[in-house]
């Protein structure tokens, strides 16, 4: 009985080899010559969850390149075990189809790393595809096998590295909306809304993130931001698209107390449930939409 026990699992051990051997073979080369080159660089080797962090592109078209048509970048963050953190998706600036033979493509994108239950090693993979179709495209770049580029490597901190920043009067409750692999999380101001940190006593910069979607005469079109009585800045709300801004704030304007205050007011406010027009029963008194509010 042994015996056949062992016979039956030499041939099936055969059967496998064979199978995965044919599938070696049957697997085409990607012969398809590549059409640009990406590298992609942090402003931080570190960063700490989170945080906000610079990330820098460069696409170089090979001199022999086709027109690359509509294109989108994909960015995807892995841990150590390959596993998918998050994304950053998106199209560049100058869309692709305007992309020239032998050109070089630069730009900087601002992203919040996502507070993600995970610290250590890290890498990021990109390449370029076409917006709602499985399809990548070749690059120059040592391919992870799927038309997939692996472009940097960093290492995540604990988010108690960063400026504890608490949301005190005048916040509504977060609002969250989950998208494949994405998460969007915002939280709509009243006419007045304060945030608290500890001081740090250096000077910092105030890095947000924050629009306005509603449209009307009583939707607000700018946010002052101040510290007690000095008014630090007041910027516009953009109605779509919210950009990251940042803003120097100096050791002076935070004072020399031990924790900071700083207000943001919204030039208006309006509550949906008001306006027929929205066809919305929210009730509450809105003023501007944050995603992000950071002391760096």
């Amino acid at each position: 009985m042994q015996r056949r026990a062992t016979v039956r699992f030499a041939v099936t051990a055969c059967v496998l080899t064979a199978i995965a051997a044919l599938a070696g073979c049957n697997q085409k080369e990607d012969t398809t010559p590549p059409v640009a080159s990406v590298q992609v660089s942090l402003s931080r080797p570190k960063v700490a969850l989170g945080s906000p962090v610079e990330v820098s592109y460069k696409f170089t078209m090979a001199q022999n390149a086709p027109n690359l048509g509509q294109r989108r970048v994909f960015v995807h963050f892995l841990d150590a075990d390959e596993e998918l953190m998050w994304t950053d998706d998106h199209d560049p600036p100058t869309p692709t189809a305007q992309w020239k033979a032998g050109q070089t493509v630069e730009y900087t994108r601002t992203m919040f790393i996502p507070s993600y239950p995970y610290v250590g090693a890290a890498k990021v993979v990109a390449g370029l595809y076409t917006p709602g179709q499985d399809d990548r495209v070749k690059l120059s770049n040592e391919d992870r096998g799927d038309r997939s580029y692996k472009v940097v490597d960093f290492e995540l901190l604990p988010q108690t590295e960063n400026i504890f920043v608490i949301f005190k009067d005048g916040w509504h409750p977060a609002e969250v909306v989950t998208e494949g692999s994405g998460r969007t999380e915002w939280q709509w101001t009243k006419k007045d809304a304060t945030i608290a940190f500890r001081n740090p006593k250096r000077d910092v910069t105030l890095v947000l993130q924050a629009d306005n979607p509603a449209s009307g005469p009583n939707a607000a079109q700018n946010v002052t931001v101040q510290i007690g009585d000095q008014v630090l800045q007041t910027f516009p709300l953009s109605a779509k698209n919210a950009p990251v801004l940042k803003f120097p704030v100096t050791a002076a304007q935070l004072g020399t107390g031990d924790m900071v205050e700083m207000k943001f007011t919204a030039d208006k406010t309006f509550v949906p449930a008001l306006d027929q027009s929205l066809n919305n029963s929210d009730p509450r008194e809105l003023g501007a939409r944050f995603f992000h509010v950071f002391i760096q």
